[in-house]
């Protein structure tokens, strides 16, 4: 913590939070010895509480509300796309008992809950976030108690009561998943990652380095900010209508929206064209001054144009009549870094355009990029070269690298994507961060290892060391 608790504070926060922490031990008491069926009903309950129809769209139109942040009908679909498709990848696998066998090493493995779960969620995504780690912590058995952001707290808190309400109906503990009461505070969210058993923070880096100082195992997400390649060999039209559809879902709001474009310069022109037909707005340059200076005020993202339609922004950014149709606004920009703050994260419906000589020269901008912001968490391309991507990946400091995808829709799990759905990202070690992978129901498991006697698998000194002797000497 950046600041200590006087003891007033820490005693009142414990008495909040000890309670919320036995009544979820309680609850998983009840429900230690329900079998893999009886698990998944429980997780299709948390499921249910948000993807009906009705719930999908009172949740989004609350969330847009409370926060100030994206719209109703992506809301909407968000809530019902991350919870079907998280759903559909919680029901083909295990978690109640043996998980895997493998004859051949003799080890049988066991899952086992971890404990009742401090899950931290953004005000970006208030309903689904919250629904989609209690899903995950639910499939292993475990409770949960949900933090929500100050600024989305009506509608996590309405969606906490939702899922409770669908576990009542089934039987089952409502405690299972439970929220910290308002007012909502730093002190109590890290009372809480204090006391529970295992903390899930997506949300703000204040956030994840509190977590991470809690004492408490814990899994964070880092910062995105995606850059993506468009070479000369892409399907222009293809690429820019995937790239426009990303961009403006949800103005934005998703860590996994593209944020630079960094175009080979040959086909510079053409993928500009494209992009305009893709509903994007190119800036001159002296609208791109009055860009930077509306997004960012004092050094910071101006929170009255994040994630805001696209009128508003050409409203804010004294754009000439034509701009009032864009879908997006497009900037060009030539360097990188805090005097440079359009090549990182926005936040909004803007994207940097970076012009390369060539793909090696593109997939330098791509990393001095994420060296500034985002490194760790993903980058793409648009290309029909299938070696590209491998050099990409291969060359690249990041935990995703998508090809030829609307990067919002694949990089946190879809339905033609083999990621697992989420709306947490882990960024490795690169962003400080615990997993460097899609965050998923293996996450909220401990596993009991059994090992048994296998025939004895013993090399011989010369197989190990033949070589090396045979180079070196012994």
């Amino acid at each position: 913590m950046d600041q200590t608790l006087t003891d007033i504070e820490a005693r009142g926060t414990k008495a909040v939070v000890e309670p919320l922490i036995e009544r979820a031990r309680t609850s998983m008491a009840a429900i230690a010895k329900a079998d893999q069926e009886r698990t998944d009903e429980l997780v299709i309950a948390l499921a249910w509480s948000l993807y009906r129809s009705d719930r999908a769209a009172s949740l989004a139109r609350l969330a847009v509300e409370d926060t100030g942040l994206g719209n109703v009908p992506d809301k909407i679909i968000k809530n019902q796309r991350k919870t079907f498709g998280t759903l559909r990848d919680l029901l083909r696998v295990r978690s109640v008992g043996v998980i895997e066998e493998d004859p051949a090493s003799g080890i049988v493995k066991f899952a086992k809950p971890v404990g009742v779960v401090a899950a931290v969620t953004p005000s970006t995504n208030p309903s689904a976030t919250a629904v989609n780690k209690a899903m995950m912590a639910l499939k292993g058995r475990n409770a949960v108690v949900v933090a929500p952001s100050p600024s989305g707290f009506a509608t996590t808190s309405a969606t906490v009561t939702a899922m409770r309400s669908e576990l009542a109906r089934i039987g089952a503990p409502a405690d299972l998943v439970q929220a910290l009461p308002p007012p909502a505070s730093k002190e109590m969210t890290q009372a809480l990652m204090e006391a529970a058993d295992l903390v899930v923070v997506t949300g703000s880096q204040d956030n994840v380095r509190r977590a991470y100082q809690s004492g408490t195992p814990a899994i964070g997400v880092g910062a995105g900010n995606v850059p993506v390649i468009i070479d000369e060999t892409a399907d222009l039209d293809d690429a820019a209508q995937k790239i426009a559809a990303s961009k403006t879902f949800d103005n934005a709001t998703s860590c996994s929206s593209e944020n630079s474009l960094v175009i080979i310069d040959g086909i510079y022109d053409e993928a500009l064209a494209a992009l305009r037909r893709a509903g994007g707005y190119l800036c001159t340059t002296d609208a791109a001054q009055r860009v930077r200076s509306a997004l960012w005020q004092g050094g910071r993202l101006n929170r009255d144009l994040i994630a805001k339609d696209a009128l508003v922004l050409a409203k804010a950014f004294a754009l000439p009549k034509p701009a009032a149709a864009a879908r997006f606004f497009m900037v060009e920009e030539t360097d990188y870094g805090p005097a440079h703050p359009l090549s990182g994260e926005k936040l909004s419906l803007v994207l940097a355009l970076y012009r390369a000589p060539d793909f090696e020269a593109a997939v330098e901008i791509v990393r001095r990029i994420l060296d500034y912001q985002g490194r760790g968490h993903s980058c793409g391309i648009h290309t029909r070269d299938p070696e590209r991507p491998r050099i990409l990946a291969a060359n690249v400091d990041v935990v995703r690298v998508l090809v030829n995808f609307a990067h919002t829709f694949g990089n946190g799990g879809g339905f033609d994507s083999g990621l697992n759905f989420t709306l947490s990202m882990g960024c490795g070690t690169w962003q400080k961060n615990s997993i460097s992978e899609n965050l998923s129901y293996r996450h909220f498991l401990n596993i009991t290892h059994l090992a048994r006697p296998i025939p004895e698998d013993r090399p011989s000194e010369e197989t190990l060391f033949g070589r090396y002797w045979a180079k070196y000497g012994k």
